[in-house]
């Protein structure tokens, strides 16, 4: 279940995330997308937690999981920044999580990983 919400909401992260990226800013649409990926952004770092064991570092967790922490802090200090009219701080921290994203999910390509097992056998 949890690795069903995990990839559903990253998912959907990457897709509006992507989608942000490239349309106008500051509109009603943007503003509803963004409230939808910073959602998605949220579940899949803490649906992370209860995926462990790839690399039992620390209690099962692996340094992918310290990017979980840092979505989530990306999260707060963008909607935080949008909400007191720092739309510079806004949109670093919010490309920085989007990235912080894309980059674990090319991390799931590695040999060993279940994406990788389901990619390439």
């Amino acid at each position: 279940m949890a690795i069903t919400i995990h990839l559903t909401a990253a998912l959907w992260a990457l897709l509006a995330g992507s989608s942000q990226l490239f349309t106008d800013k500051g509109t009603k649409l943007h503003k509803i997308v963004g409230w939808t990926w910073m959602t998605a952004m949220v579940i899949v770092a803490i649906s992370s937690f209860w995926l462990t064991g790839f690399m039992n570092l620390f209690w099962g967790y692996s340094p992918i999981h310290l990017l979980s922490v840092w979505i989530l802090v990306c999260v707060g200090v963008s909607v935080y920044s949008a909400r007191t009219g720092n739309i510079k701080r806004h949109r670093a921290f919010a490309i920085g999580a989007f990235y912080g994203v894309v980059g674990a999910g090319l991390g799931t390509l590695a040999p060993g990983r279940l994406i990788h097992q389901w990619i390439f056998g």
